[in-house]
């Protein structure tokens, strides 16, 4: 039984789901219970990767996919990570949708972390112009962040999220305790997403973090549960103003992303998880607020050292880059970001706590705090 739900409403926006329906349990089911307490009214397609089907939590619902009884539904695991965010992972699960025959009333259900959320509606959203979609996110970072408000997309080559579409899901299952079951560095991925968010619309939140680390680090069950959901509610009140993300209001979302972005392509996607190289960019596009006089010498040292509290790189060079010209190399990725503008790169800067603008930079002010 759900402890909560929280509705996102869409409008007109949204080619399917006018609305997303997210609700929030205390323990990880019996998944097969869940699924199959009713009979589905049409069949489901589950996507997942070997990672999550490795729980033990899941591999009482994995194997009863070997039971003909199930024939109904069918599941596939993809491989793991984000060396699999792409368009052939993404025909992959078009191609076994056709070879199981699913139809346009069908349902695609995604159970893993922000690569199989993605990808899982991705898919849907092209699969006979358009499935229905559900998420069950399994990681912090996809409970806080890419399960929720409707963006879906894969990488191309070495850079990140380049195809996609808006596509969102009509119901999101959170099981707060699967962030129990992650590593502590896919933990900690999800704990800088939840970071940003809390930093642009929760500062409450925010002072959590600064005051809290090592509950929070523990993965006090209490403290998880109210990060994801203050996440989702901050989150859902942004993407509900501009769900297509053209009036400027859910791009400070990227905050930290355009940078920690560009930072995982210059090491190779996967070597840096998206949360360490996001809370690298968070404290670069700090510096460059602290340098254009936006915020004082006092405020960017208490973001930083809130930070550091929980392990993350904050000098201009993280210790993974290997090699010179390291601010060359990450401007010129910068420039291939969406939000490029006449050769501007468009740029996400706190001013303050929940105090956050979008405007162009110079090439120099970037190099600037990248060395």
């Amino acid at each position: 039984m759900a402890k909560d739900t929280i509705s996102i409403s869409y409008g007109q926006s949204s080619p399917i789901a006018k609305k997303s329906e997210v609700y929030f349990y205390n323990q990880i089911p019996d998944l097969q219970a869940f699924f199959y307490s009713v009979k589905p009214a049409n069949r489901r397609f589950f996507i997942t990767d070997a990672k999550v089907a490795s729980l033990e939590c899941m591999q009482k619902f994995t194997a009863m996919f070997n039971d003909d009884k199930y024939e109904n539904d069918c599941l596939i695991m993809l491989g793991s990570g984000e060396p699999y965010k792409n368009i052939d992972t993404v025909l992959t699960i078009v191609k076994k949708a056709m070879e199981f025959g699913f139809s346009k009333n069908d349902t695609f259900i995604g159970i893993g972390g922000g690569v199989v959320c993605d990808l899982t509606a991705f898919a849907a959203s092209i699969y006979m112009r358009g499935v229905s979609v559900q998420l069950v996110p399994t990681t912090l970072l996809a409970m806080v962040d890419a399960s929720i408000g409707g963006k879906t997309s894969c990488d191309v080559g070495s850079i990140k999220n380049v195809i996609g579409t808006f596509y969102p899901a009509d119901q999101i299952h959170i099981f707060t305790d699967f962030a129990q079951h992650t590593s502590l560095q896919q933990y900690k991925s999800g704990l800088a997403e939840a970071f940003k968010t809390a930093f642009i619309k929760d500062a409450p939140l925010l002072e959590d973090f600064k005051t809290k680390s090592e509950k929070i680090l523990d993965r006090d069950p209490a403290l998880i549960d109210k990060i994801v959901r203050h996440c989702v509610k901050a989150k859902a009140d942004i993407v509900k103003q501009d769900f297509t993300d053209n009036k400027g209001i859910r791009a400070i979302l990227d905050l930290g992303h355009t940078f920690g972005y560009a930072l995982e392509t210059t090491v190779g996607l996967g070597a840096i998880t998206e949360g360490e190289a996001v809370a690298w960019g968070i404290s670069r596009a700090l510096k460059l607020s602290w340098n254009k006089g936006y915020c004082n010498e006092a405020f960017y040292n208490e973001i930083i050292q809130a930070l550091e509290l929980y392990g993350w790189e904050t000098t201009p060079v993280p210790s993974l880059v290997i090699g010179g010209g390291v601010g060359e190399r990450v401007l010129s990725i910068m420039h291939k970001d969406k939000k490029v503008l006449n050769d501007k790169i468009q740029l996400i800067i706190p001013k303050a706590v929940e105090d956050i603008v979008m405007e162009p930079v110079e090439d120099s002010e970037v190099l600037a705090v990248l060395k």
